[in-house]
């Protein structure tokens, strides 16, 4: 009788499942830490919006979002969206481990992971880096300031959306 041996997995998906898993597992560990921990990531948006830690320039702190109600609307809607983010991501990352384990087309996982892989790039390259980090001047506080966390995050979601869009040869 012979021996039957695995197939080898193919290296892109695999690395594509892997990349997406880890960004699903770090946005859900997110997420259940600011709903588990609300106060704490909660006192970083109050603070962030409010600009009360920044140079206080009269010429930027117009912006400044001082109102708790507004403040908290944001913070929760930054969770619903980190949230949405983990769900999707662990979707793709379902998806990607399925069709691996198929050997079929990876059409449908490479679109959950785009989505979510985007959701977090919005979020941390849009919500964090541009809007906090710039609009209300998050650069300038020396405690509340989460730009270096928000670039690294960005990095990384970055890094796997380029590997979960690469094609294998039997793609192209």
């Amino acid at each position: 009788m012979p021996i039957r041996t695995a197939r080898p997995l193919p290296s892109l998906p695999l690395a594509a499942t892997v990349l997406t898993g880890t960004v699903a597992l770090y946005m859900a560990l997110v997420a259940f830490g600011n709903i588990t921990d609300f106060g704490t990531n909660q006192a970083f948006v109050q603070h962030v919006l409010a600009m009360d830690t920044t140079f206080k320039d009269p010429d930027l702190m117009w912006r400044a979002v001082e109102s708790r109600t507004l403040q908290n609307i944001a913070y929760v809607l930054i969770i619903a969206w980190e949230t949405v983010a983990a769900l999707v991501l662990v979707a793709a990352t379902v998806l990607w481990a399925r069709e691996l384990r198929r050997g079929s087309g990876h059409a449908g996982a490479r679109r959950a992971a785009t989505a979510g892989l985007l959701m977090v790039l919005l979020l941390f390259g849009a919500g964090f880096i541009a809007i906090g980090g710039e609009w209300f001047s998050m650069w300038q506080s020396k405690t509340w300031n989460g730009l270096e966390a928000a670039t690294r995050n960005f990095v990384v979601a970055g890094v796997a959306l380029v590997v979960v869009q690469l094609r294998t040869a039997d793609e192209r």
